[in-house]
């Protein structure tokens, strides 16, 4: 059996990282990033013009967020992202690699919370893309860099966890 490629490699942590974050295993989705890692929500906002930030940090504070997370008053329904990985571009000499994904977020409503959802009833809860950047070390990729950069611009109450 043929060894992965790093570019084979980058999707199967693009991959784990989308089950990690739909399972709420922050620790195990934390693993998979670098030290240096750096995260940041946004969406573009046609109105003012402008990217909005919903979220940015370094690893530490996203310790700190994921760590607080059972502590808050969250919607609990279950989250699941449907991930293509677009395009992955490696670069050896730097030990870097960079990929664009696309994604789409389901919410599954675990309570009725009005006339218009019902519980049990799924929808399309986020849009947009994953624009990551990795670094590779013994031919490990791990995120140096997430920008979720997303289409959908209303976000629910209680949706203060990574996307």
């Amino acid at each position: 059996m043929a060894e992965n490629t790093i570019a084979e490699r980058v999707r199967d942590t693009i991959y784990r990282a989308s089950l990690c974050l739909d399972e709420g295993r922050w620790e195990e989705w934390l693993a998979l990033c670098d030290e240096e890692f750096y995260y940041a929500i946004r969406a573009f906002s046609p109105e003012i013009n402008v990217d909005m930030t919903y979220l940015d940090g370094k690893r530490p504070e996203l310790v700190t967020l994921t760590e607080m997370l059972p502590k808050h008053n969250s919607d609990h329904s279950p989250l699941a992202r449907h991930t293509v990985v677009y395009t992955v571009d490696v670069d050896e000499d730097s030990g870097t690699a960079s990929a664009v994904s696309s994604f789409t977020v389901l919410k599954t409503e675990l309570d009725g919370i009005n006339s218009h959802v019902l519980a049990g009833e799924s929808n399309v809860f986020l849009v947009g893309k994953y624009r990551d950047r990795f670094s590779i070390t013994s031919g490990q990729p791990l995120f140096l860099e997430r920008i979720v950069q997303l289409d959908t611009r209303r976000l629910d109450k209680g949706s203060h966890w990574p996307i």
